[in-house]
């Protein structure tokens, strides 16, 4: 019994939390299915003048959803010297995104890397879990050039 409630408290959290987020878009993939394209707005919580927006497919009768992404991502603010100064600088850079895509450990996750020597932001969308032989991700880049965050060489 006790497993029961906790899928249940699980699934319920997982309806309310789907409930909350930023989509901006939601395309269905056929008359004879269950499962949607959704396009999510987020914003880079340490860079606000970041905005990406990523498109994954919803499975709404399933378990696990699939694992296919896509993402971009465009300076839509201002990015300033001191906002680049306080993020994660490692090669592994750091997770800005995450969201559960089935019960078992899959998670789809963006993270941020910077890259110095072009001074360019990359956005890594990925899943934790393999599918087919690959663990599906997609990248896009946000270039400082033009921004107050610009360095000259």
């Amino acid at each position: 019994m006790k497993k029961r409630f906790t899928l249940f408290g699980f699934t319920t959290a997982l309806l309310l939390l789907s409930a909350c987020s930023d989509d901006v878009g939601k395309v269905s993939l056929g008359l004879f299915t269950t499962k949607d394209v959704i396009i999510e707005a987020m914003t880079d919580p340490k860079l606000p003048g970041v905005t990406c927006h990523l498109s994954h497919i919803k499975a709404n009768l399933d378990f696990s959803d699939p694992s296919d992404m896509a993402i971009s991502c465009r300076q839509t603010g201002p990015i300033s010297a001191a906002e680049i100064a306080k993020i994660d600088k490692s090669k592994s850079g750091e997770v800005v995104f995450s969201a559960s895509k089935s019960i078992l450990f899959k998670s789809l996750k963006v993270r941020r890397v910077f890259d110095a020597e072009q001074q360019t932001l990359l956005y890594l969308s990925y899943s934790t879990k393999e599918t087919n032989g690959s663990h599906k991700h997609s990248l896009s880049t946000v270039p400082l050039y033009g921004s107050e965050a610009w360095q000259a060489r």
